[in-house]
C-alpha cells in the first residue's frame, strides 16, 4: 500500500491508495456496512464507493496485532493485550497535531457514540506519532483539548519504545524542522487480537461524520452478534463550497449583524478558520480578541471585515463553541459563524487550524496564512494584498 503522509503545519495531503488497495477497500466497504439493512447497505455502499473523502478501509488478513506496553495520559502502563475480548480502534496521532489528527480522533469518538450500548465493547487507543513531543504531558494535553481524556488511552513512551511500535505497524513517521510527517492510520483490531482492517483519514472536514459512520459499521461487524448500527449519516460525497459560490453560515456569537453571514461574490471577508481545541497550542481567546485590532483598521480603511468560522465537525461536543463564547463575554466586534459540515473549509482549501484567508468580493483568495497573525502583521499583509486601493 502506497500512502502519501500527512504533514503538520498546514501542508497535509490526502492519503492516496494504489489500484490494488482500492480493490481491497471496495471489499472492506461491503463488510463495513454489514450492520445495515440489506436495502440500506446497497444504497450506502454505492454512495461510499463514490465518495473520495471517506476511506472504507482495506482488509489486513487477520494477522495477530503486535502487542506493546506504553504509558497513557494518566501515566499508567497500558498494553494492547489487556483489551482482548474487545474491539480496538487504534490510531497513530501526533500529540501536537492541528491538521488531520483531530479529524481522525473526532471520527473515532463519534463512531463509539453511534454504536450506542455496543460501544461499551470498543476500546479507543492512540499511539503518539510525534518524536519531538513524547512526554505524558503531551498526550494528556491533546486528550484534554479534544474532550477525550476519559474516552481513550493516548499512549506514549521513550522514543525507542515508540519507534518499535511504529515499525511493528508499518507506520512511517519523521520530524523535519518541527514538521511531523506521519501516516494517518486507524487499525481495527478484532476481539481475538487480530488485525481486521486499516483506515486512512482524509483531509476533508466534511467527511468527519461520514468516516465515523464507516468506523462504527466496521467495528460492529467484528463484535459478537454483529450489533446493529443505525445508518444516521448519509455517505454521499459533500462537495466543498468554493469562494466563488454563495453560501450562508449561521452566526453563533460575536458582533452580530444578522442570523447568518454570507460568503461568496459581493462579500469580501478576512476569514479566520479555527476550532476551540487550538487552545492546546495557542491561547485562542487572546488570539480571537486580538483580531479586533484588525477589525478597527478594516472599518477605518474600508478593508474586508473579519469573520471567524468554527469548524464544528471537529469539535468533541456541540457545547465547545458556546463555552468559548461565554468565556469571551461578548467582547468580539465581528461575527463568529459555524461551518457545521466543514464544506466551507474544504472549498476554501483549509489544511490546518487556525487558517486565515483574505477573500475578495469576486471570490478570489488574495492570500492564505497557516496560523495566527500578530495584529500589525495582519494589517500589513492585507494592505499589501489589496494594493493601492487599500489606502
Amino acid at each position: 500500500m502506497k500512502i502519501v503522509p500527512e504533514r503538520r503545519g498546514g501542508r497535509s495531503r490526502r492519503p492516496v491508495r494504489t489500484p490494488a488497495a482500492r480493490g481491497l477497500a471496495a471489499l472492506a466497504a461491503a463488510v463495513a456496512l454489514a450492520g445495515c439493512s440489506q436495502a440500506g447497505s446497497h444504497q450506502s455502499a454505492g454512495a461510499l464507493a463514490a465518495n473520495p473523502a471517506v476511506d472504507p478501509g482495506s482488509p489486513l488478513g487477520g494477522r495477530p496485532a503486535p502487542d506493546f506496553r506504553l504509558q497513557n495520559q494518566f501515566g499508567r502502563t497500558v498494553s494492547l493485550s489487556q483489551f482482548r475480548g474487545q474491539a480496538v480502534l487504534l490510531a497513530f496521532a501526533d500529540s501536537r497535531c492541528s491538521t488531520i489528527c483531530p479529524l481522525t480522533t473526532t471520527s473515532m469518538l463519534q463512531a463509539v457514540r453511534l454504536m450506542g450500548a455496543a460501544g461499551r465493547h470498543v476500546q479507543l487507543l492512540g499511539i503518539n506519532a510525534n518524536p519531538d513531543a513524547t512526554r505524558v504531558a503531551d498526550v494528556r494535553d491533546y486528550s484534554a483539548a479534544h474532550g477525550m481524556m476519559h474516552a481513550w488511552d493516548f499512549l506514549t513512551g521513550s522514543l525507542a519504545q515508540l519507534k518499535q511500535v511504529w515499525k511493528a505497524y508499518h507506520v512511517y513517521i519523521s520530524a523535519i524542522k518541527g514538521n511531523i510527517d506521519h501516516e494517518p492510520a486507524v487499525y481495527l483490531i478484532r476481539p481475538d487480537g487480530r488485525e481486521q482492517s486499516i483506515f486512512l483519514s482524509q483531509m476533508a472536514y466534511s467527511a468527519t461524520d461520514q468516516q465515523a459512520q464507516v468506523l462504527a459499521n466496521a467495528t460492529a461487524a467484528v463484535l459478537p452478534g454483529h450489533p446493529h448500527v443505525a445508518q444516521s449519516v448519509n455517505l454521499r460525497y459533500l462537495p466543498g463550497i468554493r469562494p466563488t459560490a454563495t453560501a450562508a453560515l449561521p452566526v453563533a456569537g460575536g458582533r452580530v449583524g444578522g442570523r447568518t453571514v454570507t460568503f461568496g461574490p459581493g462579500h469580501a471577508h478576512l476569514v479566520v478558520f479555527f476550532a476551540t481545541w487550538v487552545d492546546e497550542n495557542s491561547n485562542v481567546i487572546r488570539e480571537l480578541r486580538a483580531l479586533d485590532a484588525y477589525q478597527q483598521a478594516a472599518s477605518a480603511h474600508g478593508w474586508p471585515q473579519v469573520v471567524a468560522v468554527d469548524e464544528a465537525s471537529t469539535e468533541s461536543t456541540p457545547a465547545a463553541l458556546p463555552a468559548l463564547l461565554t468565556a469571551l463575554r461578548g467582547s468580539l466586534n465581528y461575527p463568529v459563524a459555524i461551518d457545521r459540515y466543514g464544506q466551507l473549509a474544504d472549498g476554501y482549501g483549509v489544511q490546518d487550524q487556525p487558517w486565515v484567508e483574505l477573500v475578495s468580493g469576486s471570490g478570489k483568495i488574495l492570500f492564505r496564512q497557516d496560523g495566527w497573525f500578530p495584529p500589525p502583521a495582519l494589517a500589513n499583509a492585507v494592505r499589501k494584498a489589496l494594493g493601492p486601493a487599500a489606502g
